[in-house]
């Protein structure tokens, strides 16, 4: 039995084509109505695709149809990654934020310190020893706090930089890789475009259909 190479997004079949009625030298006339009777013409036996042409044409259809699944997902993974990237980003803003309004705080305190050095030093030789000492510890006590958050600040514009970096590195691999995966996803067109162009509409032998699917193992 002939049959028509099927896919899900493929027509099977070609339209039926129309064949233009030509007058026959060697048709008999009715010598009383001198009418000529319906010509018979035969109709052109369909070429099926041999064995070896199905066969090529099944194994790229499977492929075909493997490529499109490995894309899908490629391309499931690309748009997650993405999102976790613009999450990401949102992150370090707020975090490159949070270092500049502390970064601010820290450059007034350390102002405010200078400030308050210059008039302990004045207050100083007019005060009582145990009223000196107390004003000392307590400006040493800020003074050391403030290091702390100056240490504790430090450390997190370095963090910061480092995860901008692996960042801005990440960013620029994703980039790439979705490049390589639209011009990946383009060349399976093409090709899906190459088996409609060689194999859709193409007939061929039921039997050898059977045959070819069982030797090549497809369902």
């Amino acid at each position: 039995m002939k049959r028509f190479l099927l896919s899900a997004c493929i027509a099977a079949l070609l339209p039926a084509l129309a064949l233009a009625q030509t007058a026959n030298p060697n048709a008999k006339v009715d010598p009383k109505n001198n009418k000529v009777s319906r010509p018979v013409v035969e109709k052109p036996k369909q070429k099926l695709m041999t064995r070896d042409e199905l066969r090529a044409c099944l194994t790229t259809f499977d492929k075909n149809e493997t490529d499109a699944k490995d894309i899908k997902a490629a391309q499931a993974a690309n748009a997650q990654e993405r999102a976790e990237m613009v999450k990401s980003k949102e992150e370090l803003t707020q975090q490159g934020t949070a270092l500049t309004t502390t970064g601010a705080e820290l450059k007034a305190e350390r102002e405010e310190l200078i400030k308050g050095q210059e008039v302990i030093k004045a207050q100083l030789p007019k005060m009582e020893r145990p009223d000196a000492e107390k004003v000392l510890a307590d400006y040493k006590a800020k003074a050391a706090a403030h290091d702390a958050r100056i240490d504790a600040f430090n450390a997190s514009k370095t963090k910061y930089s480092a995860d901008a970096k692996a960042f801005d590195a990440k960013v620029e691999k994703h980039n790439a890789d979705t490049q390589a995966l639209q011009a990946r996803a383009e060349a399976h067109l093409d090709k899906v475009d190459d088996w409609k162009e060689d194999c859709s509409k193409k007939p061929y032998d039921e039997a050898d259909e059977i045959a070819v699917k069982k030797e090549l193992g497809l369902k």
